[in-house]
């Protein structure tokens, strides 16, 4: 079975762009130790200009600690904009969809992450619009590297 880097057709072509660019920069068929193929994920928000700031703050300073408690991955996060759309992306490494699953579902129910974004939601109201999720698999054929732009 072939693995595809599946890119919504609702996402905006700078955003469908940058997830092929870093879609391109991991090695073609990585693998786990235990030989299961590493897949990736793009998670993309929807952020309100009101909330916008008290989301960064909660995701910098909460959402991210918390997520590294569940042992995620978290290999590179941006902000877009796309006229009056504004959006938050950031990709995941997995060494497999079972442990994505598995953690995601760890880190959903933590009773502390829980409280944060009640807390938050009663002081700011709601954060975020639109959420979108995508599993990405390299195909066969992906360059071997492409160096990411870092800081």
């Amino acid at each position: 079975m072939m693995n595809t880097c599946s890119i919504s057709s609702r996402l905006p072509s700078n955003i469908a762009l940058l997830v092929l660019l870093v879609c391109m920069s991991f090695p073609q068929a990585s693998t786990a130790g235990d030989g299961k193929q590493v897949v990736h994920q793009l998670r993309v928000y929807e952020l309100f200009e009101n909330t916008r700031e008290a989301f960064h703050e909660r995701f910098r300073d909460h959402a991210q600690r918390i997520m590294e408690r569940y042992d995620f991955r978290i290999v590179a996060m941006w902000e877009s904009r796309t006229g009056e759309r504004i959006e938050f992306l950031y990709l995941l490494e997995w060494p497999d969809e079972q442990t994505m699953k598995e953690r995601w579902a760890a880190f959903m129910a933590d009773q502390e992450w829980s409280d944060i974004k009640a807390e938050t939601s009663r002081i700011h109201g709601r954060f975020v619009g639109d959420i979108e999720d995508r599993t990405l698999r390299l195909t066969d054929y992906s360059p071997d590297t492409v160096p990411l732009v870092r800081k």
